[in-house]
């Protein structure tokens, strides 16, 4: 599967790092998760033996992440001034401190096999890829970190139980442990995806689970592929969007939005690259 990934700067030394939507493909995903207990068992039951830990793991991630995000979808349709619209306003709060490149390394998927890198034309193509490593290779530093940080501090929130309330730092938690998890897999993927070859990665920076990764994409890619992961798409519709609307304060909201309107982004995620330090 092709993702495509938009890199421009949005303000100053800023840059926006984004996947363009694609409907299709989250849709897929959607319905290969298994919705009801009994086809989760099901699933992990059939597996084969030899099926890694890593494997089984995601499917119980994914499984859990599934009924996050159904419980989530009722506390968005609860009636105004009742308790969960409450709680869900409290979550949008708590969502809004998310950095932006931590949604941007949690699209990079498994499933992702070659990535079109769009960028303006005034950029390098080099520097643009060399920003990408730079981020991916940050993002396995920096949320490998943060998820033992969340797993350590899960049965700390947990004893919140006993109080008669809804343990929402619990939840909260076990949310962090997953969105990390999520951002260091696809640090991972972006990493190995945007290098010049996964035998030259410096083995200083790659842990023991991204070497064994590499070695099973280099034996799918020596199949499936011949060229590298990545392509490098320079565009003028987006250089031309960049330079109408680059401002004193960095690109405009009106500018921001045509270009996530133009390349199928989520405006929301971008504008937060604009407004982080």
């Amino acid at each position: 599967m092709r993702a495509r990934l938009v890199v421009f700067p949005i303000r100053g030394r800023n840059w926006c790092f984004s996947r363009s939507i694609d409907q299709s493909t989250l849709d897929s995903q959607s319905a290969q998760t298994p919705s009801t207990f009994n086809e989760f068992w099901k699933k992990i039951s059939s597996s084969s033996h030899d099926k890694s830990i890593n494997s089984k793991a995601e499917l119980i991630i994914d499984f859990a992440s599934n009924k996050m995000n159904r419980a989530w979808t009722g506390l968005e349709k609860a009636p105004p001034g009742s308790f969960k619209n409450k709680l869900y306003g409290l979550g949008l709060r708590l969502l809004a401190r998310i950095k932006p490149s931590e949604i941007f390394l949690k699209s990079i998927s498994k499933e992702v096999g070659e990535v079109e890198i769009t960028f303006p034309t005034s950029l390098n193509a080099r520097l643009a890829r060399r920003r990408l490593r730079h981020i991916a290779l940050r993002g396995t530093v920096i949320h490998k970190r943060y998820f033992y940080g969340s797993v350590s501090l899960l049965p700390l929130t947990a004893a919140f139980a006993v109080l008669p309330l809804p343990n929402i730092p619990f939840f909260w938690m076990l949310f962090r442990t997953y969105s990390h998890w999520r951002a260091l897999k696809g640090s991972e993927r972006l990493l190995q995806l945007v290098s010049d070859s996964l035998e030259t990665q410096d083995s200083s920076n790659a842990t023991p689970n991204m070497r064994k990764n590499a070695r099973d994409d280099s034996e799918d890619r020596s199949q499936n592929r011949l060229g590298p992961s990545w392509v490098l798409t320079p565009s003028k519709d987006l250089e031309k969007l960049i330079q109408h609307g680059d401002a004193h304060g960095g690109l405009s909201k009106r500018t921001i939005s045509d270009i996530c309107e133009t390349f199928d982004l989520n405006t929301m995620d971008v504008l937060k690259y604009r407004d982080s330090l």
